[in-house]
């Protein structure tokens, strides 16, 4: 597996940016099937606290993916929630459109199939993942790990600085009907894109103090007939889950996958 750092200018950001790349060998797994084109890809994104770098350092997913063909890309949105801001930073069109294109001028043959595209992430990255899936119908495959996923009852003033939330995501008290929203997105996805969505997952921990909003989100989906794998168990808000779960993650994904070598 071979790991690629690319900074490249976002004309869509102006200003440089750097994306992380996991890139599949196939001289590494001669047994496998692996593409040396269409090769699929997942997008991994990182939390709050977070940016290109946090799932290379804290996850061991370069370990884990070795035994697929997968190639994994690791962008960053800084604090900006994968969203077109309110301040006029398009982070979203950034990650969306203007990503892909470049990474498809580095590394022609990543895969531009919606089948062969997936994406992930944990905590704010989680909501990136579905929102980004919902929104853009880019994506077969998505994955949150103690994912933002849905705001219900979140009272105003344990969100703190609100001048922070209004400048990503504009008016709160519209949220729930803005393209930012996740039950939003879900709700119009039929009408926008007919019925072919992206498979979900989902795992949140007991403990997790996004767990009530979690169990409502995942709820709210299966009502409107998404096919959603949903696990809970034990678990707190921090990376010694997240690294475990990330394995149940590419279970999860349509991928070639050497159980064996993945355990060597």
């Amino acid at each position: 597996m071979a790991l690629l750092k690319i900074d490249y200018y976002s004309e869509i950001l102006g200003m440089v940016r750097t994306v992380n790349v996991l890139y599949p060998e196939p001289h590494q797994n001669p047994d496998q099937d692996v593409p040396t084109t269409d090769i699929p890809v997942l997008y991994l994104l990182h939390g709050m606290s977070g940016n290109q770098d946090s799932w290379l350092n804290r996850s061991g997913i370069e370990r884990l993916v070795r035994s697929t063909n997968l190639a994994v890309v690791m962008p960053a949105t800084d604090l900006a929630w994968y969203t077109n801001t309110t301040y006029g930073a398009r982070y979203y069109d950034a990650i969306v459109d203007e990503l892909p294109q470049v990474l498809h001028n580095f590394l022609p043959n990543l895969s531009t199939k919606r089948e062969q595209n997936f994406i992930a992430g944990l905590s704010m990255g989680g909501y990136g993942a579905f929102k980004i899936a919902l929104a853009s119908n880019k994506f077969s495959y998505a994955a949150s790990l103690s994912g933002a996923i849905s705001f219900e009852n979140v009272p105003r003033e344990e969100m703190g600085d609100l001048a922070y939330w209004q400048g990503v995501f504009g008016d709160l008290d519209k949220f729930d009907d803005s393209i930012n929203s996740v039950q939003k997105l879900a709700t119009d996805f039929a009408q926008t894109f007919g019925n072919n969505q992206p498979k979900l997952y989902a795992w949140c921990g007991h403990q997790d103090f996004l767990y009530l909003a979690n169990n409502f989100a995942i709820e709210d989906l299966k009502n409107k007939d998404f096919d959603v794998i949903y696990e809970t168990s034990d678990g707190t808000h921090e990376w010694y889950y997240w690294t475990k779960m990330i394995d149940r993650v590419l279970q999860f994904l349509p991928i070639k996958y050497n159980q064996e070598e993945r355990l060597s």
